[in-house]
């Protein structure tokens, strides 16, 4: 059964991801599509959530939201103080490059980079000197057990090995916020438990973890759980340590 409200022991803090009726709205007029229908929830530093939802429900268009990869039609969207709601893709772009690591559910890996190349990409396009991004991508790497096989391409690896070059990419710069869009949807199921273990090792280190999936079992995993259905939140809770499953 759901546990206490979110948000109750954090009334002092200022919310990381501020959302206050949020509307994503397609084919405007007769036929239009509400994708997100006033949406409003926040999302604080170090929580570990999973909004959760069927194909349709929204979920995805959340995360484009929360991951500043699209604007909503109305309402606003505050991320670290920054109001997001309303900016060029040029902003976007520099938000998301210092606010987030992303994993997808798809790797989103370059065939013909070594494990080690995949991880430095998006530290070439931040600026990091070589030396630098070298240091902060084998770093990385060894943290999700992959420092025997930085020179290895996707082609090499399993699925599993190539979704944790995901999340040595994703969290080389130390990036506060993690959002994981189904990040074990492709994966058997050993490769889902090392995935999982990996997300909460870096939850615990202190990283704000925002998962996307449509799977009860995974989604149970995390510490809050907010459930989307036609475009609206229709549950938000946090589990107790004996909910959540560890």
């Amino acid at each position: 059964m759901p546990g206490k409200k979110p948000g109750e022991d954090k009334r002092i803090m200022e919310a990381l991801v501020e959302i206050r009726d949020i509307c994503k709205i397609y084919n405007p007029g007769e036929n239009e599509v509400r994708a997100l229908d006033h949406v409003s929830l926040d999302i604080y530093e170090k929580e570990f959530v999973a909004i959760i939802g069927q194909s349709g429900s929204g979920k995805s268009t959340l995360m484009n939201m929360i991951g500043c990869l699209d604007v909503p039609t109305s309402g606003t969207y505050m991320l670290h103080g920054h109001d997001v709601s309303h900016m060029s893709d040029d902003e976007l772009s520099d938000i998301r490059n210092q606010e987030i690591g992303f994993v997808f559910q798809g790797f989103n890996l370059i065939p013909g980079l070594t494990a080690l190349e995949n991880v430095e990409l998006p530290l070439i396009y931040r600026g990091v000197s070589k030396k630098e991004r070298m240091e902060l991508s084998t770093i990385a790497l060894k943290k999700v057990g992959l420092g025997k096989r930085m020179d290895h391409k996707p082609s090499e690896m399993s699925g599993g090995q190539q979704q944790r070059v995901a999340i040595a990419r994703a969290i080389a710069q130390a990036p506060p916020i993690i959002l994981a869009d189904e990040p074990t949807g492709n994966l058997d199921t050993g490769s889902t438990r090392e995935i999982m273990s990996i997300l909460k090792e870096l939850h615990e280190e202190g990283r704000t973890v925002i998962l996307i999936t449509h799977d009860t079992q995974i989604a149970s995993q995390a510490k809050r759980v907010i459930k989307i259905m036609d475009g609206k939140v229709i549950e938000d809770y946090e589990q107790s340590p004996a909910e959540s499953c560890t």
